[in-house]
């Protein structure tokens, strides 16, 4: 279980995360929406710690995250693997270089300085790739790979960690449909199979509707909405997303609708049954 408890950042006079307490248990799939601004990136990069809290708590199975320091808090962002919108790769380096990256909390520095990873890492690594459908594509420059392409790089990066979560940010604000799938499904796999926690920032909301157990909405760095993506409706949705929930709102929040008939129907038929 992960609870954040009243959690805020500041910047200057103004908190990007206003306030925020939240419990995620293990294994769920959490999408995060709102409009850009909302505090939905800085409130993920400080449950990985690559931002601090100016005030609030980040608790994960009774430990005080925020107070972690040095060798503890290496081993959290291990555990709490990053997948950014930018993909965050080394384009000059062979993508199989690339995933091995996601290994380096789990070996010695002295290991690290010479890049000499084990067997053991490799297979690891070719078996993340091979997931995502990128093996053939292992010793290929990963500057040289589509953005799609690099994404599942990215989340085979995160894989190999052998991470606890997954915190997901934007992953594929900059994807085509079929990316968009191809992306989305491959975190959707992990989450089922490996039962690892995901929070995904997303502002598509048939997206999130479609793929996430659970929907936290942000608006001004707090947050409005917390339920099941059926539970979401117009009225929230255009707090969300203010001026932008004509355009933002009016096809996804019809597929919400369909969406939540869809499971009426199914616990219509299950009564019957």
């Amino acid at each position: 279980m992960l609870r954040i408890e009243g959690l805020v950042k500041r910047f200057g006079d103004k908190n990007a995360v206003d306030n925020v307490s939240l419990s995620i248990p293990n294994g769920e799939m959490v999408g995060v929406i709102g409009r850009s601004g909302a505090g939905k990136s800085t409130l993920l990069r400080m449950l990985n710690r690559l931002a601090e809290p100016s005030a609030g708590r980040i608790i994960c199975e009774d430990r005080d995250i925020t107070a972690l320091k040095g060798t503890a808090l290496r081993r959290w962002r291990r555990d709490t693997a990053m997948i950014f919108q930018q993909f965050n790769l080394v384009g000059r380096l062979d993508v199989l270089t690339n995933v091995l990256l996601g290994r380096l909390n789990h070996r010695s520095p002295a290991l690290t300085l010479v890049k000499s990873f084990s067997t053991d890492d490799k297979i690891r690594a070719i078996a993340a790739l091979e997931r995502l459908d990128m093996a053939h594509l292992l010793a290929q420059r990963a500057e040289t790979l589509s953005g799609g392409q690099q994404q599942r790089v990215a989340i085979a990066r995160a894989l190999v960690q052998e991470p606890r979560i997954i915190l997901a940010d934007e992953p594929i604000a900059s994807l085509d449909p079929r990316n968009t799938q191809v992306v989305m499904d491959a975190l959707f796999r992990i989450n089922r199979e490996h039962g690892i926690t995901v929070m995904c920032n997303l502002h598509d909301l048939d997206i999130a509707a479609k793929y996430c157990d659970r929907l936290i909405g942000m608006a001004a760095g707090k947050v409005v909405f917390d339920d099941v993506p059926q539970a979401l409706t117009r009225e929230v949705a255009a707090e969300l997303y203010g001026i932008e929930a004509k355009d933002a709102g009016a096809e996804a929040l019809d597929a919400l609708d369909a969406i939540a008939a869809s499971e009426a129907a199914k616990r219509a038929k299950q009564k019957i049954a």
